[in-house]
């Protein structure tokens, strides 16, 4: 094992993307010989499909970055037997890179805090091994933990809980936010991992005034060097460090030093190796469309022909909405993305069937009531003698496309083009 300090890596999101096979490739390359890299599932062990999430994290490792990844499955402290326990740590104590991602952080740090492995990842990590935390496992690496499902799903009051504080022990007393740019709302703001301006800054309000947050944008990641004490920004988009309401973005291919997110803001001189502007995420491909950009131009053109009751429209933006997810599968799009996008296009095909629903089924459907009203003043009429106004409402369906005929069962009627 190398003497060096290790490295750890803060992904926003996209850790089994095709965005982050280059910096799985790069921490795994810095090691030496044959580096053991393994996957910690407790974030996701309450979901039924945690053991998928594992395979597909193998999966993504043996096909993409070319690197078989084990997995340390502690998914309950609650159930784990003693055995499982000292297994875990074993394997744990062996790695030279952890990768630990999707799911809840309240749920990761009740299970991970009484524990041993955060104390054996800060000690590998001190000797030379590479932490990555992506997504809801960079949530509870800070000194607090954001709880994002509590908050945003279950309408908790705004408040924290303690972090596993992983990085305190090297030094960065820092609060990490995942997702910080996150469009997924649409309609409404989901920026700062969900939460929205207004939440957000209540949420800061919380906490001592000089504590130091680490932004984190989608499809990006924060390479932190322990050895020579930099950080440098990989991916799609930025990382922000805020502290006190002032914040400093910095983007892809720019080194910073690591005092930032130890001194914070007030006490650091900048000096960047790129003092050109970060790299907006919407052009980082060329102008290209982001993924969430697209579903919710998809999803306005379902809503503009549903309100033009033009049917082409919605048909023609639900098929493109398929389509665009079977590239992003193709393409390696997270599988939250892709999930909740998928509960858009359900909810719009729901509205579709809502829609014809209420529709008429047909045009004699709509017409009815007025024409069998008419009939029954025919009938009254002819009851009467009345043949000439009789006559009259007959000729008037006639102009209308509607043939009343006179048979043994009485008057029966239909529009013209019909059989």
């Amino acid at each position: 094992m190398t003497s060096r300090r290790g490295q750890i890596v803060l992904m926003g999101s996209g850790e089994l993307t095709s965005t982050m096979v280059d910096v799985h490739k790069q921490m795994l390359a810095r090691q030496e010989s044959l580096p053991k890299a393994v996957f910690l599932d407790t974030p996701a062990g309450f979901q039924l499909n945690a053991d998928e999430i594992s395979r597909k994290a193998q999966e993504y490792f043996h096909h993409h970055v070319r690197h078989e990844l084990s997995i340390a499955s502690f998914k309950s402290a609650d159930t784990a037997s003693g055995f499982e326990i000292e297994t875990v740590y074993q394997q744990l104590r062996n790695a030279d890179y952890y990768l630990i991602g999707p799911g809840s952080p309240t749920y990761t740090v009740s299970h991970l805090q009484q524990t041993k492995i955060p104390d054996i990842i800060i000690k590998r990590v001190e000797s030379g091994a590479c932490l990555t935390a992506a997504s809801a496992a960079a949530l509870t690496v800070g000194k607090h933990t954001l709880p994002v499902y509590e908050i945003y799903k279950v309408g908790q009051r705004l408040h924290w809980v303690g972090g596993l504080d992983i990085l305190a022990g090297f030094g960065l007393n820092v609060v990490v936010i995942p997702h910080w740019n996150n469009a997924e709302g649409g309609t409404h703001d989901t920026r700062f991992c969900y939460m929205g301006r207004p939440r957000f800054e209540k949420l800061e309000a919380l906490l001592p005034g000089d504590t130091i947050f680490v932004g984190l944008d989608e499809h990006t990641a924060c390479i932190m060097d322990l050895e020579t004490q930099t950080a440098e920004i990989r991916g799609l988009g930025n990382i922000i460090i805020r502290q006190a309401g002032r914040e400093l973005s910095f983007g892809r291919g720019e080194t910073i030093p690591l005092q930032l997110f130890t001194e914070g803001l007030s006490r650091t001189r900048l000096q960047t190796d790129s003092p050109n502007k970060p790299v907006d995420v919407k052009n980082a491909e060329n102008k290209e469309k982001t993924f969430w950009e697209k579903i919710h131009q998809l999803e306005a053109g379902f809503q503009e022909g549903l309100a033009k009751h033009d049917a082409k429209m919605m048909v023609s933006a639900l098929l493109d909405l398929d389509s665009t997810l079977w590239q992003a599968q193709g393409s390696l799009e997270s599988e939250e993305n892709i999930t909740q996008a998928r509960e858009v296009l359900r909810d719009l095909i729901v509205l579709l069937g809502v829609e014809m629903a209420t529709r008429p089924k047909s045009s004699a459907s709509v017409i009815e009531p007025l024409v069998s009203r008419l009939l029954e003043m025919r009938e009254n009429f002819r009851k009467e003698e009345r043949w000439a106004d009789a006559d009259k409402i007959r000729d008037i369906l006639y102009q209308s496309n509607i043939i009343v005929e006179d048979t043994n069962d009485g008057q029966k009627w239909r529009m013209m083009d019909s059989q």
